[in-house]
């Protein structure tokens, strides 16, 4: 049994498990990150899928020496398995994409894992760093990093020549959401949402309708 022991427990082996442990300690700290800001991949999502990726890039590339196999293609598929991986993070809810940099993030951080399980192990401490530094740095609250917030608006509004232009320019938009079309007798009536950078009072809005009578009615969505 000993002797058994004292041939397994080789040098090669040992930088094998150092790689497993630098990756799954990578792996946490990514996660650490993420779990401080609430996301949905956070600590043990991060350290495992790390540690997978370096465990399964070891067995490519030391576990195949000496055959015909290609060593590339199973470290090819730790690539598309992590995509999936990352497609159950993205939800799309109330009209936006959420999740999208948290799957970003494991499929980066199986990248660092097989950087640790190909024995690039200062590459894949640099990698943590800057990963875990930008993430800080767009997180932060300056103007530079925010997103546009966009408003809705429900409108009604009667098509008889260039109304559907006119609407646009108003409101600054390229584009109806949502958009149904009624033949009222002989009337074509347009209920559509607009998605415009402006927030309008209801002021604003009463005041567009005067202005235009073409238009039948004006709604904030939030007023709803």
């Amino acid at each position: 049994m000993w002797e058994w022991l004292k041939e397994c427990i080789t040098l090669e082996q040992c930088q094998y498990l150092i790689s497993l442990v630098l990756a799954a300690i990578l792996g946490c700290a990514i996660g650490i990150e993420r779990k401080c800001r609430a996301k949905e991949a956070g600590m043990r999502t991060h350290t495992v899928v790390c540690f997978g990726a370096a465990l399964m890039m070891l067995i490519s590339v030391y576990g195949f020496e000496g055959s015909k196999a290609d060593p590339a293609r199973l470290a090819a598929q730790i690539v598309a398995g992590v995509g999936f991986l990352g497609a159950g993070i993205i939800v799309y809810r109330k009209n936006e994409v959420h999740g999208l940099t948290t799957a970003a993030g494991v499929w980066t951080t199986a990248g660092i894992g097989m950087a640790c399980g190909g024995g690039m192990w200062l590459l894949a401490i640099g990698a943590t760093v800057l990963l875990i530094f930008f993430q800080w740095l767009f997180h932060r609250n300056w103007k530079v990093f925010k997103h546009k917030k966009h408003y809705i608006v429900r409108i009604v509004f009667e098509q008889r020549t260039d109304e559907r232009e006119q609407i646009k320019q108003i409101f600054e938009t390229d584009r109806y959401n949502s958009l149904v079309i009624d033949r009222e007798g002989d009337k074509l009536i347009y209920r559509a949402k607009l998605y415009t950078d402006i927030e309008y009072s209801s002021s604003q809005l009463n005041e567009i309708i005067e202005t235009h009578p073409f238009i039948y009615t004006l709604e904030r969505e939030d007023d709803n």
